[in-house]
């Protein structure tokens, strides 16, 4: 499973995911960024709320995520909501790619972060979309493991 581990600084996270989708696996992924993106990066502005993840000419594509420009680098600064191309194994991408075609499947980014070496790696989650009634169940189950626990607390 991907995601945080001790030592790594988390830059962004996307909280809807969990909410929106079921996440059925989670693999990482690393990006190819500019100069400026990394910098902004390290300053901890960025945004992948409304991003995806698919493909492009072959490639594993992370689209819509706003990384902002960084002020120092003026002239040479990046566009904030250009397309990503993302770093994972050949086998990993082709059977990413096949979900994507063949069984709907979305890759969700769930948080952008710095590992322990400093690299920026994605967590991406292969998903499955939830409807309203799930998104309902799922509200009044955490409500209850709420109460439940709140419960549990103050008897014993």
């Amino acid at each position: 499973m991907a995601g945080q581990k001790s030592g790594d600084h988390v830059i962004a996270k996307n909280r809807r995911a969990r909410h929106d989708y079921f996440i059925e696996d989670t693999l990482e992924a690393g990006l190819v960024l500019t100069g400026s993106e990394v910098k902004s990066l390290r300053d901890g502005k960025a945004s992948i709320g409304e991003s995806y993840a698919g493909q492009d000419r072959g490639e594993l594509t992370l689209f819509n995520a706003h990384i902002p420009e960084y002020p120092a680098a003026e002239p040479f600064n990046h566009e904030p909501r250009r397309p990503r191309r993302l770093l994972v194994h050949k086998k990993e991408r082709d059977k990413l790619l096949g979900l994507i075609q063949r069984e709907g499947a979305t890759l969700v980014p769930l948080q952008l972060y710095f590992n322990r070496r400093g690299i920026a790696k994605l967590a991406l989650g292969i998903a499955k979309g939830k409807k309203q009634r799930d998104k309902r169940d799922t509200e009044k189950k955490r409500d209850w493991q709420r109460e439940k626990a709140r419960l549990i607390r103050d008897k014993g």
